[in-house]
């Protein structure tokens, strides 16, 4: 006996009542089945829903043959009369996700007469293929017809076709179908074959944003985000964009030229401090000219400044140099012979300070976990 489907008579049910039919232990729980369910069953790139069946939570919902099976953490009785709850807040969720999909996806294949060839509503995002090559500008154009749909507040037309009323539809569909078919219609935006639930007036989809567009086999993968959690980024992004016009002393519409200008600064004062850097370690060289092999401690430095080093005063010191920079138990480390072979000393080095690290036969580096007296210890 199939399941009769509660969602497709009403999207805006949040209660229900039903009988239960059938519950056995299941992987993860326990499967239950009922007469009748407004718990959506994941299809079509959408999730189920959750919520409360009979005082037990629902898990999961799947659909085979026309049967929904919930996924319960608890059992429910055969033969009782259960009240049922969704968890409104992820199912409205999903239908504005959807829902704002599908005012897209019929605008974009419109347009670039294409196809959506993949969609998948996850947990943060939804994200949509298409294949057609789509610019991120081209895309703006999408999502501000798209919210002009949305305010609108266009009503939403659902019917189930078949036969030649079906073949009198034009609507979007991967393959042929046959039977009854539910055709999802948003007037002047999109016609389509989907088994999800949806919104009742475009306007309860409140805003579409795109956050991408990347290349993706022979098209683009687009990610968007709808109603509350477009509402929740946008305003996150808000949070954070003040943060940063508070730090800089900028107005919030004018951030990116505060950041463009102290990047510059901030570049300016990486090639100062490099040309600095050169005429330091050339004097630290020009003090070890001769010297044989070297051992230099030098405050936290980056990999390539180490590196630098090391390579400066082995060129002079007429031996083998090792640079460790950092402070006891955490150092980074460069050691450099010209013509000369580090690879067993490296390896000896490795195992006793519990380093890691390597390279060329004459030149290598990594870093160490070790007291400077072992180091000094390891090299006496």
């Amino acid at each position: 006996m199939e399941t009769k489907k509660l969602y497709y008579l009403d999207s805006l049910m949040r209660d229900f009542s039903a009988t239960v039919l059938s519950c056995e232990e299941a992987k993860g729980g326990y499967a239950v089945t009922l007469d009748q369910t407004a718990f959506y069953p994941e299809g079509g790139g959408q999730p189920s829903d959750h919520g409360v069946l009979g005082g037990v939570n629902v898990l999961d919902a799947h659909e085979k043959d026309g049967v929904i099976t919930h996924l319960c953490d608890a059992p429910l009785s055969v033969g009782t009369k259960v009240q049922g709850t969704l968890n409104w807040a992820l199912r409205f969720d999903h239908m504005q996700q959807h829902s704002g999909e599908h005012i897209c996806s019929g605008l974009i294949c419109e347009k670039f007469h294409c196809d959506n060839v993949g969609f998948h509503m996850g947990a943060d995002v939804t994200t949509i293929d298409f294949n057609a090559d789509i610019s991120w500008d081209e895309l703006l154009e999408i999502e501000a017809r798209a919210n002009q749909y949305i305010y609108e507040n266009h009503a939403i037309d659902i019917h189930f076709y078949r036969g030649a009323e079906l073949d009198a539809v034009e609507y979007r569909s991967k393959k042929a179908l046959e039977g009854d078919v539910r055709i999802v219609s948003f007037p002047g935006a999109d016609c389509c074959a989907c088994c999800g639930t949806h919104v009742v007036q475009s306007g309860q989809v409140g805003i579409v944003k795109f956050l991408s567009c990347q290349k993706f086999r022979d098209g683009v993968r687009i990610e968007l985000l709808c109603g509350e959690r477009a509402y929740r980024y946008l305003s996150k992004t808000w949070e954070q964009n003040l943060k940063i016009a508070q730090t800089l002393s900028a107005k919030q519409k004018e951030t990116f030229a505060a950041v463009d200008r102290l990047n510059g600064e901030l570049g300016a004062l990486k090639l100062r401090c490099a040309k600095l850097e050169d005429t330091s370690f050339a004097q630290i060289a020009a003090q070890n000219a001769g010297k044989g092999d070297v051992l230099l401690f030098e405050e936290e430095m980056s990999p390539d400044s180490v590196r630098k080093l090391c390579d400066a005063v082995a060129q002079v010191c007429s031996g083998r140099c090792a640079v460790f920079a950092g402070t006891d138990g955490a150092w980074k480390y460069a050691m450099g012979q010209l013509d000369g072979d580090l690879r067993e000393l490296t390896k000896a080095l490795n195992t006793t300070l519990n380093g890691r690290g390597g390279g060329k036969p004459f030149f290598v580096q990594g870093s160490v976990s070790a007291s400077r007296e072992e180091i000094e210890m390891f090299f006496a």
